[in-house]
């Protein structure tokens, strides 16, 4: 069997500075049912994070509204102080109850739970934070100024949007460097691949959120079904092996609370996609997104 080893995605710079492995870890799931308190099996869910940095991820993506604040609760007791480790986190969503999201993107908020985040993971500075999304009730400029004051005044280093189009990175990066995008991705769900391409070109890191998914793709009998078969894999592994395999700025942070399932994600960077398989996934899956 070969080892799991996330360093074999390769790496990438974020803010062209601090190097990490491509493949990273998502820390939405080990909360509750509606990302909402404490997770099921809250053992497995700590043994799930300490196994992370022993299969070579180095890059946590998590936020103040997983649980809320449970999420960054249990990184912090599972893997403080985090040697070599990029813990990045996000804010801009209210939580009142399981499943409710409320977005808040008024510049006190953002500051006041970046500064919560700082505690609850016991750092003095957030490396990455990144706004989880632009709320339309609040001037667009004092959200993206908010941040920019966060940077000068040494609460976070780098920062990064979610859910944007290129105009917004565009309309930001005049207020602040933006470093990172985490927009909704998989191999059936391509509507952000201008984003992408636009990230590529700019030296962007591309978190893509959801990237396991291969809708009807992962039905039996199937392109992606057959490819799986051929490398003795599972479809969801060759889906993220092919979402690595699109973009060197491509950061996939898949999430688990159970060991085994992280293992497995782990493994997809063991398979080797041919250019063919590659092509022939990539307009399948192009494909399926139009249709969808």
């Amino acid at each position: 069997m070969a080892k799991l080893d996330a360093s074999k995605s390769g790496t990438f710079k974020i803010g062209g500075e601090i190097e990490i492995n491509r493949l990273g870890f998502g820390a939405m799931r080990i909360t509750g049912k509606g990302i909402w308190g404490e997770p099921e099996d809250r053992p497995e869910a700590l043994r799930t994070l300490k196994r992370v940095p022993e299969l070579g991820i180095d890059f946590i993506d998590t936020a103040d509204s997983y649980g809320p604040d449970v999420s960054e609760e249990l990184i912090h007791e599972a893997l403080f102080p985090y040697e070599e480790m990029l813990i990045a986190t996000k804010a801009g969503f209210q939580r009142t109850g399981p499943g409710v999201w409320k977005m808040d993107g008024r510049p006190e908020w953002l500051r006041s739970q970046a500064l919560s985040s700082c505690k609850r993971l016991g750092v003095k500075r957030i490396d990455l934070w990144q706004l989880h999304r632009i709320d339309p009730k609040v001037p667009r400029h004092a959200q993206f100024a908010a941040i920019k004051s966060m940077i000068d005044d040494g609460i976070i280093r780098f920062a990064g949007l979610s859910e944007v189009s290129v105009a917004d990175i565009e309309e930001a990066s005049e207020v602040f460097p933006v470093v990172s995008v985490q927009n909704r991705y998989n191999l059936v769900d391509r509507g952000s691949e201008d984003v992408l391409d636009y990230c590529e070109a700019n030296g962007i890191g591309f978190i893509p959120w959801y990237p396991l998914a291969a809708g009807d793709l992962a039905k039996e009998g199937s392109i992606l079904d057959r490819i799986a078969k051929k490398h003795g894999a599972a479809p969801s592994q060759i889906a993220l092996a092919c979402v690595l395999k699109r973009s060197p700025v491509m950061l996939p942070i898949p999430g688990t609370s159970k060991v085994k399932h992280l293992e497995e994600n782990v493994a997809a960077v063991n398979i080797e996609l041919t250019d063919d398989e590659f092509a022939l996934l990539d307009r399948e899956g192009r494909t399926a997104s139009q249709a969808a």
